[in-house]
Parts: C-alpha cells; sequence; structure tokens
C-alpha cells in the first residue's frame, strides 16, 4: 500500500496509529535512504553473534521485517522477541510472520519498562530518536546490563551535524532524495511539521559517547548515507 498519509493537511504530532501502520514499509523504503542495505548489514552482524539457545531483542520492531529477515537465514534455534508499543503495527507484523511462517515472538509493551531477559544481540531501528533524551540514555544503559559479554547492540538512526551550514546541506540531500521517491515539497513539509519535537536526533558523535557512556566498551559506524547511520555498539 502506497504512503499517501501526508498528501492532506496534518491534524495532530506524528504517531505509529493505524494510518502510518498500514503504509509503513512503503513509507520507510521511500524515506529512509539505503534502508534495505541498513536491513542486510544488521542481520549479518546479528547472526554473526547470536549465539546456540542466544536470544535477541528488536525495540520498535513496526511490522517485524527485520526479525523476519533473520529468522530465515538461522542456522540454529535462537529466541526472537520484537517489542512495540503500537497495537496497529504489532498487528501487522503478526500477519506477516503468519505469512512467512516465521518463529518470531511479538510483545506489546514498552520498550523502557519492559524487564529483559539475558540477550546476545538487540537491534533498534530508527527507534531510538523517538525517545526523550534523558529517558534515552537511561535505555542504553539497561540494555548493557542485559547483554552478555561482548554482546552487541545494532541501531539505526537519523543523524544531524553540529556544523550549520553542512547540516542545512544534508537536509537538502535527503529531501532531494524523497522527492526521487515521488513524494511532493507539500507531502515532505507536512511530514516536517508532524515530526518537530518528535523526533529528536543526536550527532553521530553524541551516539557514540551515548553507547559508551551506557556502558558498553566499543562503537562506531557500520554504515551511512548523508544525514542515516547504522550503528554498531559492544559490551
Amino acid at each position: 500500500m502506497n504512503d499517501k498519509v501526508f498528501t492532506k493537511p496534518i491534524k495532530k504530532q506524528f504517531e505509529f496509529d493505524e494510518e502510518v501502520a498500514a503504509v509503513f514499509d512503503d513509507m520507510l523504503e521511500r524515506s529512509v535512504p539505503f534502508y534495505k542495505e541498513s536491513q542486510k548489514i544488521t542481520k549479518f552482524f546479528a547472526l554473526k553473534n547470536l549465539k546456540e539457545n542466544g536470544r535477541l531483542y528488536d525495540l520498535g520492531c513496526s511490522t517485524a521485517s527485520q526479525l523476519i529477515a533473520i529468522e530465515k537465514d538461522l542456522s540454529h534455534k535462537v529466541s526472537l522477541i520484537g517489542l512495540d508499543n503500537s497495537e496497529a503495527m504489532l498487528e501487522r507484523a503478526q500477519k506477516k510472520c503468519e505469512a512467512f511462517g516465521v518463529d518470531v515472538e511479538l510483545v506489546l509493551g514498552d520498550i523502557l519498562e519492559y524487564e529483559y531477559k539475558e540477550a546476545d544481540v538487540f537491534i533498534s531501528n530508527y527507534t531510538l530518536q523517538f525517545i526523550r533524551p534523558l529517558v534515552r540514555e537511561e535505555l542504553i544503559k539497561k540494555i548493557a546490563q542485559a547483554l552478555k559479554s561482548e554482546g552487541v547492540f545494532i541501531f539505526s538512526e537519523k543523524v544531524i551535524s553540529h556544523h550549520a551550514k553542512l547540516n542545512k546541506d544534508l537536509i537538502e540531500c535527503y529531501y532531494a532524495f524523497k522527492k526521487e521517491q515521488g513524494y511532493s515539497e507539500y507531502e515532505i513539509m507536512q511530514k516536517r511539521e508532524a515530526l518537530e519535537n518528535v523526533l529528536v536526533p543526536y550527532s553521530e558523535e553524541e551516539n557514540i559517547i551515548m553507547a559508551k557512556n551506557g556502558g558498553f566498551s566499543h562503537c562506531e559506524v557500520l554504515f551511512r548515507w548523508a544525514n542515516f547511520a547504522t550503528f554498531i555498539a559492544v559490551k
């Protein structure tokens, strides 16, 4: 289903409701540059670090695309758990998991409050940026505490530059990408307004510092296109 959410005037801030859930897969592929490549890299490093009978959490799993891709390439028994606080997203996820015949546990819950069991891998695709900064730092600590020694946290985020002109140019580059995907200037403007104060991105450096302050020994970028980046943090 094609994303037409912002072809009409917005009446509220952005939220992951039924309207967004219905077109979310299309929205991601047309709004996030090299989204499939980022998913492939995430899957590669997740599989490299998932041990026999291990556990992986996907925080803000949305329609479970990443979990499905990982499950299909597994060579040993593990537990895959997807958490999301949007019932509409999880309904879509459940239907996709059933269609693909994959063994994934989907949980409706708050990733900030959930009691995590010991895990090999945590994944978060464009989820942290929707969490208030002070709470975000606490979540990183919680993730690090739940990970086994040398476990990994793979996360993708929209990033900013603290160089004013470069940041402006990065945004312009991104909007040019969205236009190439068929979004109009009106849709781009509408979505930007809807996300104002809802999506709060960090810079690349701030994400790395946050991970290290939260209990990770190392963090670096696996993939970056303009103002979109995929990180890996090692406990």
